[in-house]
């Protein structure tokens, strides 16, 4: 069988229009939550002021941080309603609620207008942001793998990570391009906030094009036969603990190194290299662009040799690379910090692209959602998210500018060695109920699998 359910009544005209549908919607999410990572060192002089910019700015990305605290409470509520009442709704809830949160906080006060106030808004709107991801990444995947050909999941991942990527870009785009008009004191009074008002246009055409679509073919196949459960967290709990594991250990290595490359590296270029803001930004952004072009080229890969040895390749590859890429990061020059990211984006993207695969070939269905959201949201609080807050405290302790990747490097290491104990191989499993087909059982020869397919 080399289709999912249903898959013989998908035209090729509606594969096209959920790809594009479920990418436009991811990358206008992560447009959204990203925006305030590029202006996290004017919003720290602004809502967290003290007499020390390295004090105001660790202030500022520990909000980001906080923002990670309720993505578990998001994965939990979300994800069950996306088990109970459909991918749809749940995608469709996810992406109003980042939208309305980004766009206030385009119209909070400062700290010199209402003083404590600020912040305290400012912490709960990005609360609202955080809840709202921690449904979107796993959603977002099922919806798309559940439409996906079985033998080209992998590629159809790639539109995720990659689509989350490009919406970082987006907001970096826009970042650089208010750095090259707007003077520093425009850019501190008003400039900072246009990103986040841009949020209300976008997310409605997120909304639009989530509404235009239908549900996969795998929930509906799940209602028509009345397969779904009362409590998907429950049955989690009882069955599924270990492959949450998993994705926590898969997600640890990815997610922390998506931070990094996504938010971190701005910050860096500036506080720790010392780059100006312009360069810094073009630098991240073409970095960025760098590993969404390489994202396809992952999934190709799972779906060639299996998701298990591209998920190792690429944890034992960011373990390797993380302390010579922050080398070449720091070097000062653009192509030595060009070639650093390069190389991390490489490896990132194949841990990343296999993370939202496995996200779905690791659960039954009717449990998808809620045990994936689970392991990935727990692992973005505890580890990926404080990523960025760990790494400019170690820049800040240590004398060296290698200092971050000791973090990246540890993290990368011990979930591989975890991986590669107990991950099992999961290329051709049924999306039905989660178990693996007669060729994916063998873990050694994934290759079979994709020349059956």
């Amino acid at each position: 069988m080399n289709s999912t359910p249903g898959e013989e009544m998908v035209s090729a005209k509606s594969r096209r229009t959920v790809v594009v549908a479920a990418a436009a919607g991811n990358l206008l999410e992560w447009y959204d939550f990203a925006a305030y990572g590029f202006f996290a060192a004017i919003i720290g002089k602004l809502y967290f002021p003290s007499g020390n910019a390295t004090t105001s700015l660790l202030a500022a990305l520990a909000v980001f941080g906080v923002a990670f605290v309720m993505r578990p409470a998001g994965g939990f509520v979300l994800g069950r309603f996306a088990d109970r009442a459909g991918r749809r709704p749940a995608l469709t809830l996810s992406v109003l609620m980042m939208g309305v949160s980004t766009t206030l906080i385009a119209c909070l006060p400062t700290y010199a207008g209402v003083g404590l106030l600020a912040p305290v808004l400012l912490v709960f709107l990005r609360c609202v942001q955080g809840f709202s991801a921690g449904g979107e990444y796993a959603g977002a995947a099922t919806y798309l793998i559940e439409y996906a050909p079985r033998n080209r999941r992998g590629l159809w991942s790639s539109v995720i990570s990659a689509t989350a990527a490009l919406g970082v870009l987006v907001a970096g785009l826009t970042a650089l391009l208010l750095s090259a008009w707007l003077s520093e004191a425009e850019l501190t009074s008003w400039g900072w906030r246009v990103p986040f008002l841009l949020a209300a246009p976008l997310s409605l055409a997120g909304l639009y094009v989530r509404f235009k679509l239908d549900d996969t073919p795998v929930y509906r196949e799940l209602e028509r036969h009345n397969h779904l459960v009362a409590d998907p967290l429950k049955q989690v709990g009882k069955k599924a603990l270990a492959n949450v594991a998993m994705v926590f250990a898969c997600t640890a290595v990815a997610g922390l190194g998506f931070y990094y490359l996504a938010t971190y590296v701005i910050t860096h270029l500036t506080v720790v290299v010392g780059l100006d803001r312009t360069t810094a930004l073009l630098i991240a952004i073409v970095g960025l662009a760098i590993y969404s072009v390489l994202c396809p080229v992952a999934g190709l890969i799972g779906d060639r040799i299996g998701r298990r040895r591209t998920m190792i390749v690429g944890g034992l590859g960011l373990a390797a690379v993380a302390v010579p890429a922050f080398a070449m990061l720091s070097s000062g020059g653009i192509w030595l910090s060009l070639g650093g990211l390069a190389v991390f984006a490489l490896f990132e993207a194949l841990v990343n692209v296999m993370l939202g695969v496995l996200l779905v070939e690791l659960f039954p269905a009717n449990t998808r959602v809620s045990g994936s959201a689970v392991g990935f949201n727990l692992a973005q609080a505890i580890i990926g998210g404080p990523g960025p807050l760990v790494a400019a405290a170690l820049a800040a302790s240590f004398d060296t500018a290698v200092a971050p990747a000791f973090y990246m490097t540890a993290v990368a290491l011990i979930s591989t060695v975890v991986l590669l104990r107990f991950l099992p191989e999961t290329l051709g499993n049924d999306l039905v109920d989660g178990s693996p087909s007669m060729l994916s059982r063998d873990r050694k020869r994934p290759e079979a699998v994709a020349e059956a397919s």
